[in-house]
């Protein structure tokens, strides 16, 4: 065995699950293209949507990564960490280098907390208990809670690690100590410990990374040497450029259709087990949407099994599963998987009848988001749904950066806005508190507005429930909260399917027990294996 693998395998065993030995098959120059939905932010304070967390899990590391093929974390830049009340200490690596060259320290995990909470964006909310980090030596580091909050660990999946000397050296225009806390710099340059660095970035049309040579426990040899990141393709060019060689991995975003059709021609289907759901949000803000019955009339006469059909892939493979209700079936709080959601129209008319606003007064705005075509199908399904209990509606198509801004001010978000929203670390705290927690209401998770003292407690009880049967009971409490005053339209738990050709093998989206519970983590380019 050479010295680079045994310095990988090593590395393996010692820190992380990820560090996959393949076989050393020199693949000169290899590049993998892939596609995704714009904008890709590459500040990893504000990554929050798919796109960003490709980004992240390639260009920055952090402290822990999800087990493989199982639950749980694993130690990646931490060696290991242990708790004592609301602290958690975590001994560092010490043989980690930045891409600039600078040694990862403990000052550095502490910077990086420090300009996550400051810039207050993304998944910040995750670390909104955290009184504090502090570096108690160069390679350990102790985070102080203020108060119980039982995923904090999990939620270190979402604390990438920053280079502070590159950082400082590259502060913007703004205002005290810190300026601009590095966003200018960081929306544009990579400052992480990651495989990959980024060579160029258009975070409109295309990022372009590189193996990180000096990657702490190696890259193989069969891994990508560039990849290239195109952002905002139409269906019809992404299965042209995967039919004709020219394209390796497409989004999740292809209609079922597509994705068959590229499958009958040879390519791939990739799978990546859903930590989500597809939501239809309504604007509580303002009519009809304001009373409870009115969106208890839509939520009834919605056609769950219409929509399961419309994401069929084929016989085996789906974009989803039928939804039991608010949270997905397999975490906690969910309903069990034979108790699925169904039309009701009688209760639909019920409800319609008790709704303040007659029903011929009443035009919904259906939104959809124009890089995925598919939610202009739900668009039409919820449309003639609609009409049959006498309610008009129309359609509008919304860029994802048009949407984004318009639902920053309750009185420009659409009534109905179609999202799908993952668990950002795997547990349903990442799920549930983002979108409905009263404090979150305008972000693009959260167009709803929703504002239920019940739901705001019912959140805080999940994330400090001190044990696994008292956060089933919290949750399980909050889904039935949700259900009964219906922000939302619970459309299916999803699954992401990807097609792919034949140049690349991805054993995190093809083999079950090298899958993650964490939506983006199978996207992690040095466990690809280059075939041609």
């Amino acid at each position: 065995m050479n010295k680079f693998y045994t310095t990988l395998l090593a590395a393996t065993m010692s820190a992380t699950a990820l560090g996959m030995v393949f076989p050393a098959v020199a693949i000169a120059e290899s590049v993998l293209r892939i596609d995704e939905v714009a904008v890709g932010e590459l500040d990893p304070a504000k990554a929050s949507d798919y796109a960003d967390s490709i980004l992240m899990f390639n260009v920055y590391d952090t402290l822990i990564l999800p087990q493989q093929g199982g639950p749980g974390q694993v130690p990646h830049l931490a060696k290991s960490w242990s708790s004592d009340g609301n602290s958690y200490t975590f001994e560092l690596r010490d043989d980690v280098k930045f891409q600039s060259g600078n040694p990862m320290t403990a000052e550095d995990v502490v910077f990086s907390l420090d300009r996550m909470k400051a810039l207050g964006q993304g998944l910040s909310f995750l670390f909104a208990d955290v009184q504090s980090a502090e570096a108690l030596g160069p390679n350990t580091v102790r985070f102080n809670l203020a108060q119980p909050y039982a995923p904090f660990v999990a939620s270190l999946l979402r604390l990438p690690i920053v280079d502070k000397q590159t950082v400082m050296a590259n502060l913007g225009d703004g205002e005290g100590e810190m300026k601009d806390w590095g966003q200018v710099y960081l929306s544009a340059n990579g400052a992480g410990t990651g495989a990959y660095m980024v060579n160029a970035h258009n975070p409109q049309d295309e990022t372009v990374m590189v193996k990180n040579g000096d990657y702490f426990i190696g890259v193989p040899d069969v891994a990508p040497h560039t990849v290239r990141l195109r952002y905002g393709l139409e269906a019809a060019t992404v299965r042209a450029l995967i039919a004709s060689g020219e394209h390796d991995i497409s989004s999740q975003w292809l209609p079922p259709e597509v994705l068959r059709a590229l499958a009958d021609d040879g390519a791939q289907l990739l799978t990546e087990a859903g930590t989500g759901a597809f939501y239809v949000k309504m604007n509580t803000t303002k009519a009809p949407f304001d009373d409870v019955h009115c969106r208890l009339a839509v939520t009834n006469a919605f056609d769950y099994g219409a929509a399961v059909k419309m994401i069929a892939v084929t016989d085996e493979i789906s974009q989803g599963s039928p939804s039991t209700g608010a949270v997905p079936v397999g975490m906690f709080g969910a309903n069990p998987a034979d108790q699925i959601l169904v039309r009701d129209m009688e209760a639909a008319k019920a409800h319609l009848s008790a709704c303040a606003y007659a029903p011929e007064d009443i035009n919904i705005e259906l939104s959809w988001i124009a890089e995925v075509p598919l939610e202009e199908r739900f668009a039409l399904l919820m449309q003639a749904n609609f009409a049959e209990l006498g309610i008009s509606s129309e359609i509008r198509k919304l860029p994802w950066a048009l949407f984004t801004e318009q639902v920053s001010t309750p009185e420009n978000t659409p009534d109905i806005s179609q999202l799908f929203v993952n668990a950002v670390t795997g547990d349903p705290d990442t799920l549930l508190f983002g979108q409905y927690n009263s404090a979150n209401a305008g972000t693009w998770q959260s167009p709803e507005y929703l504002k239920d003292d019940e739901v705001d407690r019912l959140l805080a009880e999940g994330r400090t429930a001190p044990t696994e049967a008292g956060r089933q009971e919290a949750y399980a409490a909050l889904n039935a909260r949700l259900m009964a005053i219906a922000p939302t339209i619970y459309g299916f738990d999803r699954q992401s399917v990807f097609a792919a050709s034949n140049r690349v093998k991805v054993p995190a989206l093809s083999d079950p027990d090298k899958a993650f519970g964490l939506d983006g983590m199978g996207f992690s380019f040095r466990l690809m294996e280059m075939t041609e």
